[in-house]
Protein backbone atom coordinates (compact mmCIF):
# COMPACT_ATOMS: atom_id res chain seq x y z
CA UNK A 1 0.00 0.00 0.00
CA UNK A 2 2.74 2.02 0.64
CA UNK A 3 4.20 1.96 -2.34
CA UNK A 4 1.60 2.55 -4.46
CA UNK A 5 0.74 5.64 -1.87
CA UNK A 6 3.73 7.15 -3.04
CA UNK A 7 3.92 6.34 -6.88
CA UNK A 8 0.36 8.48 -6.43
CA UNK A 9 1.82 11.18 -4.52
CA UNK A 10 4.99 12.09 -6.79
CA UNK A 11 2.45 11.41 -9.67
CA UNK A 12 -0.61 13.56 -8.77
CA UNK A 13 0.03 15.46 -5.68
CA UNK A 14 -3.02 17.46 -5.56
CA UNK A 15 -5.04 14.44 -6.08
CA UNK A 16 -3.89 12.62 -3.42
CA UNK A 17 -3.99 15.03 -0.04
CA UNK A 18 -7.54 15.61 -0.63
CA UNK A 19 -8.96 14.56 2.33
CA UNK A 20 -12.50 14.17 3.27
CA UNK A 21 -12.74 13.84 7.19
CA UNK A 22 -15.83 11.33 8.85
CA UNK A 23 -16.86 11.33 12.47
CA UNK A 24 -15.10 7.81 13.10
CA UNK A 25 -11.90 7.95 11.34
CA UNK A 26 -9.53 9.61 8.74
CA UNK A 27 -10.89 8.60 5.10
CA UNK A 28 -7.79 9.37 2.66
CA UNK A 29 -7.88 8.45 -0.93
CA UNK A 30 -4.32 7.42 -1.28
CA UNK A 31 -4.50 5.02 -3.99
CA UNK A 32 -5.55 6.13 -8.04
CA UNK A 33 -8.35 4.93 -9.45
CA UNK A 34 -6.72 5.64 -12.70
CA UNK A 35 -5.13 2.33 -14.12
CA UNK A 36 -4.33 4.60 -17.57
CA UNK A 37 -2.48 6.82 -15.18
CA UNK A 38 0.99 5.05 -14.98
CA UNK A 39 4.28 7.11 -14.01
CA UNK A 40 7.25 6.69 -16.19
CA UNK A 41 10.92 6.27 -15.11
CA UNK A 42 11.52 9.29 -17.25
CA UNK A 43 9.55 11.62 -15.10
CA UNK A 44 12.09 11.16 -12.36
CA UNK A 45 15.01 11.80 -14.76
CA UNK A 46 16.38 15.12 -13.63
CA UNK A 47 18.83 17.27 -15.66
CA UNK A 48 20.98 17.95 -12.91
CA UNK A 49 22.64 17.03 -9.51
CA UNK A 50 20.55 19.66 -7.43
CA UNK A 51 17.25 18.44 -9.18
CA UNK A 52 17.96 15.05 -8.40
CA UNK A 53 18.37 15.72 -4.99
CA UNK A 54 15.21 17.70 -4.78
CA UNK A 55 13.17 15.22 -5.98
CA UNK A 56 14.95 12.09 -3.67
CA UNK A 57 13.92 15.13 -1.20
CA UNK A 58 10.40 15.02 -2.23
CA UNK A 59 10.26 11.43 -2.50
CA UNK A 60 11.69 11.23 1.07
CA UNK A 61 9.09 13.86 2.29
CA UNK A 62 6.42 12.22 0.70
CA UNK A 63 7.49 8.56 2.13
CA UNK A 64 7.57 10.25 5.57
CA UNK A 65 4.06 11.62 5.01
CA UNK A 66 2.80 8.42 3.60
CA UNK A 67 4.16 6.36 7.02
CA UNK A 68 2.41 8.91 9.18
CA UNK A 69 -0.75 8.78 7.35
CA UNK A 70 -0.35 4.71 7.23
CA UNK A 71 0.44 4.56 11.08
CA UNK A 72 -3.30 6.61 11.22
CA UNK A 73 -5.00 4.45 9.58
CA UNK A 74 -3.54 1.76 11.47
CA UNK A 75 -4.48 3.48 14.92
CA UNK A 76 -7.70 3.86 13.96
CA UNK A 77 -8.59 0.29 12.69
CA UNK A 78 -6.71 -0.61 16.39
CA UNK A 79 -9.72 1.72 18.16
CA UNK A 80 -11.91 0.30 15.90
CA UNK A 81 -10.91 -3.49 16.71
CA UNK A 82 -10.41 -3.09 20.53
CA UNK A 83 -12.58 -0.61 21.90
CA UNK A 84 -12.32 0.91 25.16
CA UNK A 85 -12.66 -1.37 28.03
CA UNK A 86 -14.15 -0.16 31.71
CA UNK A 87 -15.36 -1.91 34.82
CA UNK A 88 -18.48 -2.52 36.25
CA UNK A 89 -17.22 -0.18 39.19
CA UNK A 90 -16.48 2.66 36.28
CA UNK A 91 -19.50 2.40 35.29
CA UNK A 92 -21.49 2.64 38.73
CA UNK A 93 -19.76 5.78 39.33
CA UNK A 94 -21.32 7.51 35.77
CA UNK A 95 -24.61 8.04 38.08
CA UNK A 96 -25.42 11.48 37.41
CA UNK A 97 -25.53 14.33 35.42
CA UNK A 98 -22.36 15.74 37.09
CA UNK A 99 -20.46 12.66 36.36
CA UNK A 100 -22.57 11.67 33.19
CA UNK A 101 -24.81 9.26 32.67
CA UNK A 102 -23.27 5.40 31.53
CA UNK A 103 -25.45 2.64 31.07
CA UNK A 104 -24.70 -0.56 30.08
CA UNK A 105 -26.86 -3.04 27.65
CA UNK A 106 -25.09 -7.07 27.88
CA UNK A 107 -21.53 -6.28 27.61
CA UNK A 108 -21.90 -2.77 25.87
CA UNK A 109 -20.82 0.57 27.58
CA UNK A 110 -22.90 3.63 26.80
CA UNK A 111 -22.75 7.41 27.52
CA UNK A 112 -26.44 8.88 27.48
CA UNK A 113 -26.14 11.80 29.25
CA UNK A 114 -26.81 14.12 26.12
CA UNK A 115 -30.04 11.88 25.62
CA UNK A 116 -31.36 12.26 29.06
CA UNK A 117 -33.28 15.40 28.41
CA UNK A 118 -34.25 13.98 25.09
CA UNK A 119 -35.67 10.63 26.41
CA UNK A 120 -39.21 10.22 25.46
CA UNK A 121 -40.38 9.04 28.75
CA UNK A 122 -38.30 11.77 31.16
CA UNK A 123 -35.47 11.97 31.90
CA UNK A 124 -36.05 10.38 36.00
CA UNK A 125 -36.85 7.06 34.22
CA UNK A 126 -33.90 7.01 32.15
CA UNK A 127 -32.16 7.99 35.53
CA UNK A 128 -33.10 5.14 37.24
CA UNK A 129 -31.18 2.62 34.86
CA UNK A 130 -27.79 5.44 35.39
CA UNK A 131 -24.50 3.71 36.60
CA UNK A 132 -26.00 0.36 35.91
CA UNK A 133 -27.62 -2.36 33.29
CA UNK A 134 -30.57 -0.80 31.15
CA UNK A 135 -32.08 -4.54 30.05
CA UNK A 136 -34.24 -4.65 33.49
CA UNK A 137 -35.81 -1.35 32.55
CA UNK A 138 -36.38 -2.32 29.29
CA UNK A 139 -37.93 -5.89 30.01
CA UNK A 140 -40.97 -3.55 31.91
CA UNK A 141 -41.39 -1.53 28.80
CA UNK A 142 -41.80 -3.77 25.40
CA UNK A 143 -41.59 -0.54 23.16
CA UNK A 144 -37.97 -0.57 23.42
CA UNK A 145 -37.22 -3.69 21.85
CA UNK A 146 -37.31 -2.20 18.51
CA UNK A 147 -34.54 -1.97 15.90
CA UNK A 148 -34.55 1.96 15.67
CA UNK A 149 -34.44 2.14 19.57
CA UNK A 150 -30.90 0.30 19.57
CA UNK A 151 -29.67 1.93 16.61
CA UNK A 152 -30.45 5.21 18.39
CA UNK A 153 -28.80 3.82 21.71
CA UNK A 154 -25.88 2.76 19.58
CA UNK A 155 -24.98 6.43 18.66
CA UNK A 156 -23.94 6.70 22.67
CA UNK A 157 -21.49 3.58 22.86
CA UNK A 158 -18.13 4.23 24.26
CA UNK A 159 -16.88 0.75 24.92
CA UNK A 160 -16.70 -2.50 26.26
CA UNK A 161 -17.37 -4.23 29.72
CA UNK A 162 -14.21 -6.22 30.88
CA UNK A 163 -15.11 -9.47 30.18
CA UNK A 164 -12.94 -10.39 33.57
CA UNK A 165 -15.17 -8.15 35.42
CA UNK A 166 -17.05 -10.67 37.19
CA UNK A 167 -20.50 -9.27 39.66
CA UNK A 168 -18.47 -10.35 42.82
CA UNK A 169 -20.72 -12.11 45.53
CA UNK A 170 -21.35 -9.62 48.37
CA UNK A 171 -23.01 -12.47 50.78
CA UNK A 172 -20.99 -15.20 52.21
CA UNK A 173 -22.10 -18.79 51.85
CA UNK A 174 -22.72 -19.16 55.29
CA UNK A 175 -24.71 -16.16 55.44
CA UNK A 176 -28.86 -17.30 55.76
CA UNK A 177 -29.32 -14.72 53.45
CA UNK A 178 -26.77 -16.05 50.67
CA UNK A 179 -29.52 -17.30 48.41
CA UNK A 180 -31.64 -14.82 48.31
CA UNK A 181 -32.91 -14.19 44.93
CA UNK A 182 -31.94 -10.95 42.64
CA UNK A 183 -34.02 -8.24 42.35
CA UNK A 184 -34.73 -5.24 39.74
CA UNK A 185 -32.40 -2.29 40.20
CA UNK A 186 -35.06 0.07 40.24
CA UNK A 187 -35.99 -1.00 43.64
CA UNK A 188 -35.57 1.96 46.20
CA UNK A 189 -33.80 -0.27 49.24
CA UNK A 190 -35.02 0.13 52.64
CA UNK A 191 -32.87 -3.14 54.01
CA UNK A 192 -30.66 -5.70 52.59
CA UNK A 193 -30.70 -8.24 55.04
CA UNK A 194 -33.83 -8.99 55.40
CA UNK A 195 -34.52 -7.32 51.68
CA UNK A 196 -37.02 -5.35 51.81
CA UNK A 197 -37.84 -2.23 48.94
CA UNK A 198 -40.68 -0.35 47.13
CA UNK A 199 -40.98 0.98 43.64
CA UNK A 200 -40.06 4.60 42.88
CA UNK A 201 -43.14 6.75 42.45
CA UNK A 202 -42.81 7.23 38.92
CA UNK A 203 -42.91 4.24 38.20
CA UNK A 204 -45.09 2.75 40.95
CA UNK A 205 -48.05 4.04 39.22
CA UNK A 206 -47.51 3.58 35.49
CA UNK A 207 -49.28 0.52 35.35
CA UNK A 208 -52.55 -0.18 37.09
CA UNK A 209 -51.44 -3.70 37.57
CA UNK A 210 -47.90 -3.66 38.86
CA UNK A 211 -45.33 -5.60 36.88
CA UNK A 212 -44.12 -8.46 38.95
CA UNK A 213 -40.22 -7.05 39.48
CA UNK A 214 -40.94 -3.75 40.88
CA UNK A 215 -43.70 -5.00 43.07
CA UNK A 216 -42.50 -3.73 46.70
CA UNK A 217 -41.26 -6.38 48.60
CA UNK A 218 -41.61 -7.45 52.59
CA UNK A 219 -39.19 -9.80 53.90
CA UNK A 220 -39.01 -10.53 58.22
CA UNK A 221 -36.71 -13.35 57.34
CA UNK A 222 -34.42 -15.29 54.53
CA UNK A 223 -36.35 -16.24 51.56
CA UNK A 224 -36.60 -19.80 51.54
CA UNK A 225 -35.36 -22.10 48.20
CA UNK A 226 -38.76 -24.44 47.77
CA UNK A 227 -38.42 -27.03 45.89
CA UNK A 228 -42.27 -27.69 44.16
CA UNK A 229 -42.00 -31.06 43.36
CA UNK A 230 -41.89 -31.83 47.16
CA UNK A 231 -43.34 -29.17 48.55
CA UNK A 232 -46.94 -30.09 50.90
CA UNK A 233 -49.58 -27.81 52.08
CA UNK A 234 -50.51 -29.17 55.56
CA UNK A 235 -53.99 -28.80 56.75
CA UNK A 236 -54.72 -29.34 59.92
CA UNK A 237 -58.63 -30.83 60.21
CA UNK A 238 -61.06 -30.05 61.99
CA UNK A 239 -62.51 -32.46 64.93
CA UNK A 240 -63.92 -35.24 63.50
CA UNK A 241 -62.38 -34.23 60.16
CA UNK A 242 -59.36 -35.41 57.87
CA UNK A 243 -56.17 -33.21 57.86
CA UNK A 244 -54.34 -32.69 54.70
CA UNK A 245 -50.97 -32.57 52.78
CA UNK A 246 -51.12 -30.93 49.99
CA UNK A 247 -48.96 -31.01 47.06
CA UNK A 248 -48.80 -28.57 44.01
CA UNK A 249 -51.04 -30.58 41.92
CA UNK A 250 -53.54 -31.48 44.57
CA UNK A 251 -54.05 -27.46 44.80
CA UNK A 252 -54.32 -27.13 41.47
CA UNK A 253 -57.38 -29.38 41.19
CA UNK A 254 -59.74 -27.16 43.13
CA UNK A 255 -61.43 -24.59 41.21
CA UNK A 256 -59.07 -21.55 40.12
CA UNK A 257 -59.96 -18.04 41.13
CA UNK A 258 -58.98 -15.11 39.72
CA UNK A 259 -58.82 -11.77 41.73
CA UNK A 260 -57.29 -7.96 41.14
CA UNK A 261 -55.90 -7.04 44.91
CA UNK A 262 -53.59 -4.17 46.13
CA UNK A 263 -51.37 -5.31 49.20
CA UNK A 264 -50.28 -2.61 51.25
CA UNK A 265 -47.75 -2.81 53.93
CA UNK A 266 -49.01 -0.94 57.50
CA UNK A 267 -46.09 1.07 57.65
CA UNK A 268 -46.54 2.60 53.99
CA UNK A 269 -45.52 5.91 54.39
CA UNK A 270 -43.82 6.00 57.69
CA UNK A 271 -41.15 8.26 56.41
CA UNK A 272 -43.71 11.20 57.71
CA UNK A 273 -44.05 9.88 60.52
CA UNK A 274 -40.34 9.96 61.00
CA UNK A 275 -40.62 13.65 60.28
CA UNK A 276 -42.85 14.50 63.50
CA UNK A 277 -40.94 12.09 65.76
CA UNK A 278 -38.41 9.37 65.59
CA UNK A 279 -40.18 5.93 65.08
CA UNK A 280 -38.96 2.11 64.97
CA UNK A 281 -39.35 0.52 61.65
CA UNK A 282 -38.85 0.60 57.94
CA UNK A 283 -38.01 4.16 56.41
CA UNK A 284 -41.12 3.37 53.49
CA UNK A 285 -41.90 6.18 51.86
CA UNK A 286 -44.86 6.46 49.51
CA UNK A 287 -44.16 2.51 47.62
CA UNK A 288 -44.88 0.02 50.21
CA UNK A 289 -48.30 -0.97 47.90
CA UNK A 290 -48.85 -2.77 44.86
CA UNK A 291 -51.42 -4.42 42.82
CA UNK A 292 -51.28 -7.88 41.05
CA UNK A 293 -54.02 -10.16 39.28
CA UNK A 294 -54.00 -13.17 41.63
CA UNK A 295 -55.07 -16.74 40.73
CA UNK A 296 -55.26 -20.15 43.21
CA UNK A 297 -57.39 -21.67 45.23
CA UNK A 298 -60.36 -19.89 47.45
CA UNK A 299 -59.25 -20.71 51.40
CA UNK A 300 -62.96 -21.81 51.94
CA UNK A 301 -62.46 -24.43 49.66
CA UNK A 302 -59.71 -26.42 50.93
CA UNK A 303 -60.98 -25.34 54.68
CA UNK A 304 -63.37 -27.38 53.52
CA UNK A 305 -62.60 -30.43 52.55
CA UNK A 306 -60.42 -30.72 55.83
CA UNK A 307 -63.92 -30.36 57.79
CA UNK A 308 -64.15 -27.03 59.01
CA UNK A 309 -67.30 -24.78 59.29
CA UNK A 310 -68.38 -21.69 60.70
CA UNK A 311 -68.21 -21.88 64.69
CA UNK A 312 -70.76 -19.72 66.95
CA UNK A 313 -67.64 -19.05 68.98
CA UNK A 314 -64.69 -16.89 68.07
CA UNK A 315 -62.24 -18.63 66.00
CA UNK A 316 -58.65 -17.76 64.05
CA UNK A 317 -57.35 -19.32 60.76
CA UNK A 318 -53.40 -19.41 61.60
CA UNK A 319 -51.32 -19.14 59.05
CA UNK A 320 -47.29 -20.53 59.49
CA UNK A 321 -44.87 -19.95 56.88
CA UNK A 322 -41.75 -21.69 55.51
CA UNK A 323 -39.42 -18.70 56.02
CA UNK A 324 -37.32 -19.00 59.48
CA UNK A 325 -35.10 -17.49 61.72
CA UNK A 326 -31.78 -19.18 63.17
CA UNK A 327 -33.89 -20.54 65.91
CA UNK A 328 -36.56 -22.13 63.91
CA UNK A 329 -39.09 -19.66 64.32
CA UNK A 330 -41.41 -18.88 61.40
CA UNK A 331 -43.26 -16.44 60.45
CA UNK A 332 -46.86 -16.17 61.22
CA UNK A 333 -50.23 -14.63 60.88
CA UNK A 334 -53.81 -14.96 61.33
CA UNK A 335 -57.32 -13.96 60.47
CA UNK A 336 -60.75 -14.43 61.60
CA UNK A 337 -62.48 -17.78 60.78
CA UNK A 338 -65.72 -16.25 59.43
CA UNK A 339 -63.55 -14.29 56.96
CA UNK A 340 -61.82 -16.92 55.53
CA UNK A 341 -64.99 -19.55 55.19
CA UNK A 342 -66.55 -16.08 53.39
CA UNK A 343 -66.51 -17.20 49.73
CA UNK A 344 -67.33 -13.42 48.99
CA UNK A 345 -64.23 -12.24 50.87
CA UNK A 346 -62.24 -14.32 47.73
CA UNK A 347 -58.93 -14.94 50.33
CA UNK A 348 -56.86 -16.82 48.47
CA UNK A 349 -54.18 -19.51 48.44
CA UNK A 350 -52.57 -18.19 45.62
CA UNK A 351 -49.87 -19.67 43.70
CA UNK A 352 -50.08 -17.51 40.38
CA UNK A 353 -49.30 -13.58 40.14
CA UNK A 354 -50.04 -11.51 37.02
CA UNK A 355 -50.28 -14.90 35.09
CA UNK A 356 -46.92 -16.40 36.37
CA UNK A 357 -45.91 -18.87 39.52
CA UNK A 358 -45.11 -16.67 42.35
CA UNK A 359 -41.60 -14.97 42.01
CA UNK A 360 -39.46 -16.19 45.24
CA UNK A 361 -39.93 -12.57 46.77
CA UNK A 362 -43.42 -13.05 46.57
CA UNK A 363 -44.40 -16.09 48.19
CA UNK A 364 -43.28 -19.31 45.59
CA UNK A 365 -44.91 -21.79 45.73
CA UNK A 366 -48.26 -20.66 47.37
CA UNK A 367 -48.91 -17.72 49.93
CA UNK A 368 -52.34 -16.25 51.67
CA UNK A 369 -53.63 -13.14 49.41
CA UNK A 370 -56.76 -11.79 51.91
CA UNK A 371 -58.18 -8.90 49.63
CA UNK A 372 -59.05 -5.91 52.01
CA UNK A 373 -56.32 -6.46 55.02
CA UNK A 374 -53.11 -5.49 56.24
CA UNK A 375 -49.83 -7.11 54.13
CA UNK A 376 -48.60 -8.35 57.44
CA UNK A 377 -51.27 -11.29 57.65
CA UNK A 378 -51.20 -12.42 53.37
CA UNK A 379 -48.38 -15.25 54.87
CA UNK A 380 -45.87 -16.42 51.91
CA UNK A 381 -44.16 -19.63 52.01
CA UNK A 382 -47.07 -21.19 53.27
CA UNK A 383 -46.18 -24.34 54.78
CA UNK A 384 -49.33 -24.46 57.49
CA UNK A 385 -52.90 -23.82 58.06
CA UNK A 386 -54.45 -24.20 61.06
CA UNK A 387 -58.06 -23.33 62.81
CA UNK A 388 -57.13 -22.01 66.47
CA UNK A 389 -59.82 -20.88 68.88
CA UNK A 390 -57.35 -17.57 69.51
CA UNK A 391 -55.77 -15.51 66.92
CA UNK A 392 -52.03 -16.53 65.75
CA UNK A 393 -49.28 -16.40 68.67
CA UNK A 394 -46.65 -15.32 66.30
CA UNK A 395 -44.55 -11.88 67.38
CA UNK A 396 -46.04 -10.40 64.24
CA UNK A 397 -49.58 -11.13 65.38
CA UNK A 398 -49.27 -10.30 69.42
CA UNK A 399 -46.42 -8.04 69.73
CA UNK A 400 -46.41 -5.79 66.65
CA UNK A 401 -48.62 -4.29 63.59
CA UNK A 402 -50.52 -2.46 66.00
CA UNK A 403 -51.95 0.76 66.40
CA UNK A 404 -51.66 3.19 69.73
CA UNK A 405 -52.17 6.98 70.85
CA UNK A 406 -49.43 9.61 70.04
CA UNK A 407 -48.73 9.75 74.01
CA UNK A 408 -47.68 6.07 74.44
CA UNK A 409 -44.01 5.29 74.56
CA UNK A 410 -41.99 2.58 74.50
CA UNK A 411 -42.39 2.46 78.71
CA UNK A 412 -45.80 2.45 78.65
CA UNK A 413 -47.11 0.47 75.54
CA UNK A 414 -48.95 -2.81 76.19
CA UNK A 415 -49.39 -4.58 72.85
CA UNK A 416 -51.66 -6.94 75.36
CA UNK A 417 -54.58 -3.87 75.11
CA UNK A 418 -54.91 -3.26 71.24
CA UNK A 419 -55.74 -5.49 68.65
CA UNK A 420 -53.88 -6.57 65.78
CA UNK A 421 -54.39 -4.51 62.32
CA UNK A 422 -56.56 -5.97 60.00
CA UNK A 423 -58.28 -3.98 57.41
CA UNK A 424 -56.84 -0.53 56.36
CA UNK A 425 -57.44 3.03 56.82
CA UNK A 426 -58.38 5.04 53.38
CA UNK A 427 -55.29 5.89 51.37
CA UNK A 428 -53.49 8.03 48.80
CA UNK A 429 -50.51 9.26 48.09
CA UNK A 430 -49.15 11.67 45.17
CA UNK A 431 -46.43 10.10 43.09
CA UNK A 432 -45.54 12.53 40.20
CA UNK A 433 -44.53 15.30 40.62
CA UNK A 434 -42.02 14.14 43.69
CA UNK A 435 -41.44 16.27 46.26
CA UNK A 436 -39.02 19.09 45.49
CA UNK A 437 -39.23 18.58 41.76
CA UNK A 438 -39.37 22.03 39.25
CA UNK A 439 -42.07 21.97 36.97
CA UNK A 440 -43.15 24.61 33.93
CA UNK A 441 -45.39 27.08 34.46
CA UNK A 442 -49.34 26.60 32.60
CA UNK A 443 -50.56 23.58 33.48
CA UNK A 444 -48.88 20.67 35.92
CA UNK A 445 -50.36 17.13 35.67
CA UNK A 446 -50.32 15.20 39.15
CA UNK A 447 -50.90 11.22 39.28
CA UNK A 448 -51.23 8.77 42.32
CA UNK A 449 -52.71 6.47 43.68
CA UNK A 450 -55.82 5.44 46.31
CA UNK A 451 -57.14 2.78 48.22
CA UNK A 452 -59.69 1.69 51.30
CA UNK A 453 -59.40 -1.34 53.33
CA UNK A 454 -62.12 -4.39 53.60
CA UNK A 455 -63.53 -3.74 49.81
CA UNK A 456 -64.50 -0.11 50.60
CA UNK A 457 -64.35 1.84 47.12
CA UNK A 458 -62.84 4.85 46.87
CA UNK A 459 -65.64 7.71 45.36
CA UNK A 460 -63.43 10.47 45.15
CA UNK A 461 -59.74 11.88 45.43
CA UNK A 462 -59.86 15.95 46.09
CA UNK A 463 -56.28 17.39 45.57
CA UNK A 464 -55.04 20.91 45.95
CA UNK A 465 -52.38 22.74 44.53
CA UNK A 466 -52.41 25.63 46.85
CA UNK A 467 -51.97 23.48 50.73
CA UNK A 468 -55.48 22.69 50.57
CA UNK A 469 -57.05 26.30 50.43
CA UNK A 470 -59.18 25.31 47.49
CA UNK A 471 -59.63 21.48 45.74
CA UNK A 472 -60.28 19.70 42.74
CA UNK A 473 -61.63 16.71 41.93
CA UNK A 474 -59.32 13.67 39.88
CA UNK A 475 -60.35 11.79 37.85
CA UNK A 476 -60.15 7.89 38.92
CA UNK A 477 -58.72 5.18 36.36
CA UNK A 478 -58.82 1.31 36.86
CA UNK A 479 -61.14 -0.98 37.13
CA UNK A 480 -64.65 -0.86 38.47
CA UNK A 481 -64.91 -1.67 41.38
CA UNK A 482 -68.26 -4.11 42.97
CA UNK A 483 -69.73 -2.77 46.53
CA UNK A 484 -67.79 -4.19 49.32
CA UNK A 485 -65.26 -6.11 46.82
CA UNK A 486 -63.31 -3.03 46.40
CA UNK A 487 -59.91 -4.81 46.35
CA UNK A 488 -57.84 -2.90 44.36
CA UNK A 489 -56.62 0.82 44.00
CA UNK A 490 -58.08 3.67 42.21
CA UNK A 491 -54.88 5.30 40.00
CA UNK A 492 -55.59 9.04 39.64
CA UNK A 493 -54.58 12.67 37.77
CA UNK A 494 -55.33 15.54 37.37
CA UNK A 495 -54.34 18.10 35.09
CA UNK A 496 -54.64 22.01 36.73
CA UNK A 497 -53.75 25.70 35.70
CA UNK A 498 -50.50 27.13 37.60
CA UNK A 499 -51.86 30.67 38.45
CA UNK A 500 -49.91 33.26 37.08
CA UNK A 501 -45.92 34.67 39.22
CA UNK A 502 -46.67 31.25 41.42
CA UNK A 503 -43.19 30.29 41.78
CA UNK A 504 -43.66 27.36 44.44
CA UNK A 505 -46.94 24.98 44.43
CA UNK A 506 -47.88 22.70 47.88
CA UNK A 507 -49.90 20.04 46.30
CA UNK A 508 -52.16 18.20 48.64
CA UNK A 509 -54.00 15.06 48.00
CA UNK A 510 -57.12 12.77 49.70
CA UNK A 511 -59.00 10.23 49.16
CA UNK A 512 -63.04 9.72 50.14
CA UNK A 513 -64.45 6.12 50.33
CA UNK A 514 -67.63 4.41 50.29
CA UNK A 515 -68.59 4.81 53.99
CA UNK A 516 -67.33 8.51 53.65
CA UNK A 517 -63.64 8.25 55.67
CA UNK A 518 -61.33 10.62 54.57
CA UNK A 519 -57.79 10.97 55.38
CA UNK A 520 -57.05 13.47 58.50
CA UNK A 521 -54.91 16.16 57.43
CA UNK A 522 -51.61 15.88 59.37
CA UNK A 523 -49.83 13.49 60.84
CA UNK A 524 -49.02 14.51 64.32
CA UNK A 525 -52.57 13.30 66.05
CA UNK A 526 -51.96 10.16 63.95
CA UNK A 527 -48.49 9.54 65.21
CA UNK A 528 -47.67 5.88 66.70
CA UNK A 529 -44.21 4.87 68.40
CA UNK A 530 -44.32 1.98 65.32
CA UNK A 531 -45.40 4.58 62.68
CA UNK A 532 -48.23 2.38 60.74
CA UNK A 533 -51.42 3.16 59.72
CA UNK A 534 -49.90 6.85 58.07
CA UNK A 535 -52.51 7.90 55.93
CA UNK A 536 -52.86 11.75 56.28
CA UNK A 537 -53.30 14.45 53.40
CA UNK A 538 -50.16 13.58 50.95
CA UNK A 539 -48.19 16.48 50.52
CA UNK A 540 -45.29 17.41 47.99
CA UNK A 541 -43.91 20.97 47.35
CA UNK A 542 -42.80 21.95 43.98
CA UNK A 543 -41.08 24.98 42.35
CA UNK A 544 -42.21 26.85 38.90
CA UNK A 545 -40.48 28.03 36.48
CA UNK A 546 -41.58 30.28 33.44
Amino acid sequence: MLLRLCRTLVVGFPRAVRVKPTPSRLCIPACSTNDSFKPQHPSLTCPDENSRTRGWKVVGALLGLGAALAYHDHRCRAAQESPRVFTREEVRSHNSLETGVWVTLGSEVFDVTKFVDLHPGGPSKLMLAAGGPIEPFWALYASHNQPHVRELLAEYKIGELNPEDKVSPTLEASDPYADDPSRHPALRINSQRPFNAEPPPELLTENYITPNPIFFTRNHLPVPNVDPDTYRLHIVGAPGGQSLSLSLDDLYKFPKHEVTVTLQCAGNRRAEMNKVKAVKGLEWRTGAISTARWAGARLCDVLAQAGHRPRETEAHVCFEGLDSDPTGTAYGASIPLARALDPEAEVLLAYEMNGQPLPRDHGFPVRVVVPGVVGARQVKWLGRVSVESEESHSHWQRRDYKGFSPSVDWDTVDFDQAPAIQELPVQSAITEPQDGATVESGEVTIKGYAWSGGGRAVIRVDVSIDGGLTWQEAQLEGEEQCPRKAWAWRIWHLTAQVPAEQKELEVVCKAVDDSYNVQPDTVAPIWNLRGVLSNAWHRVRVHVVP
